[in-house]
């Protein structure tokens, strides 16, 4: 059988799902173009979806012909259509498509989603067993490290935004490029230890009624504005994604550090108004002493 796996909407976990469905003896397939070609080729056919809604169809169209495609479950917004139902809501869209299926991303679900895969692929339960057991040490959430809160020479901002647009080196290329030109050292939320994140999250209002997106970047912003080396936020919302852009500006209200709430777009390189936040958040950092990079305010 012919399986198409998609490493995008920021994965974290490709590694686990490729060498469990090697081990299952199914033939792996990756997208054949350039991510910037597979974006044109998304951004074609759904003009009007978000930018990792697009970069995503144009990897599964790129796939070719396959039996199945898998390709990662993003933890939804509020009113997020398509984080909370995107293989539907693509088979919906467009015709043609092979059968689709999300996986979770990490945590406890990712076994039970990969035994009951493994039974549906190759009806040997003995098989699907001994596949998990190799492939158990991929499972294992990665080391927890809290990213360098400051450099020398550069003012500090959190960038805080989905994974599935700043977990992915092609959709944030350019604001990152934008950021390192301004002199800003940037810390980005899907670089944050998950537990850290988790438990700034239980601080939320009706956190365990909140949607797991939701959750992610409200932990995240208070995880990093704790930190007295962080001067501003920066909030990065997909173009053309109602649902985060309403998410960010809700949270650019509740954050006490200066923020700025942008859309980014694949290939885009300008954001003037990063300048003008610049020059706000700088003004008096330098006669200030860098705090410690885990220290908080």
């Amino acid at each position: 059988m012919k399986v198409g796996l998609l490493e995008t909407l920021g994965a974290r976990y490709g590694r686990y799902w490729s060498a469990f469905l090697k081990e299952l003896g199914a033939e792996v397939v990756t997208p054949a173009l350039s991510p910037a070609e597979a974006f044109a080729l998304g951004r074609e056919s759904l003009a009007d979806a978000p930018v990792q809604v697009q970069l995503a169809l144009g990897r599964l169209l790129a796939l070719g012909r396959v039996d199945l495609a898998l390709l990662p479950q993003t933890p939804p917004l509020r009113g997020d259509a398509w984080g909370e139902a995107l293989p539907d809501l693509l088979a919906r869209r467009l015709s043609g498509l092979p059968p689709l299926q999300a996986l979770p991303d990490g945590g406890p679900e990712m076994v039970a989603v990969a035994t009951d895969l493994g039974q549906r692929l190759t009806r040997n339960p003995g098989r699907v067993r001994l596949a998990l057991e190799r492939v158990k040490p991929l499972a294992a959430p990665p080391r927890e490290e809290m990213p360098p809160l400051s450099r020398a020479s550069q003012v500090t901002v959190a960038v805080i935004g989905p994974r599935a647009l700043l977990g992915d080196l092609f959709l944030s290329a350019g604001l990152r490029a934008a950021l390192a030109e301004l002199g800003l050292h940037p810390v980005f939320s899907p670089d944050l230890p998950p537990s850290q994140v988790a438990a700034r999250a239980e601080r939320m209002e009706r956190a365990a009624a909140a949607p797991a997106g939701e959750r992610e970047l409200y932990g995240s912003l208070k995880l990093l504005e704790g930190k007295s080396a962080v001067r501003g936020v920066v909030l990065a919302s997909p173009a053309r994604d109602g649902a985060a852009k309403t998410a960010l500006e809700r949270l650019a209200g509740q954050t006490h550090k200066p923020a700025l709430v942008v859309d980014v777009d694949a290939g885009q390189t300008e954001w003037p108004e990063l300048e003008a936040f610049r020059d706000r958040i700088t003004v008096g950092a330098a006669a200030r002493p860098a705090a410690p990079s885990g220290e908080d305010a």
